[in-house]
């Protein structure tokens, strides 16, 4: 997941500063998951909670995981939900400290 580090709830209500940020940001992160998971895609989805909270959401993406399921884009991510499966936390704290590993070079 990616966010600003303030509290906004509208794209719209970014700083020029925080907006230039957040393409490139988002394709090194698009590119770190790429990286680890060596997906068929990764989507970036863009979710907003009232009353002060955008993210993005980056999500790798396979084939298998679109069959199990039977759905694609926003259909496959109500589906995720639905399903109710959490990762492990041990292996969300690994994937989070490769990632980091690669952001930060």
């Amino acid at each position: 997941m990616v966010k600003p580090l303030r509290h906004v709830l509208h794209v719209a209500d970014l700083s020029p500063h925080e907006a230039a940020e957040l393409g490139p940001l988002l394709q090194r992160v698009s590119a770190a998951v790429t990286q680890l998971c060596a997906p068929q895609q990764v989507y970036v989805c863009l979710w907003s909670h009232g009353p002060c909270h955008i993210h993005f959401v980056v999500q790798p993406v396979d084939a298998g995981l679109m069959r199990e399921l039977d759905a694609h884009g926003p259909l496959l991510q109500q589906r995720m939900f639905e399903r109710g499966a959490a990762p492990d936390p041990a292996a969300v704290e690994a994937f989070a400290a490769t990632a980091r590993t690669i952001l930060t070079g």
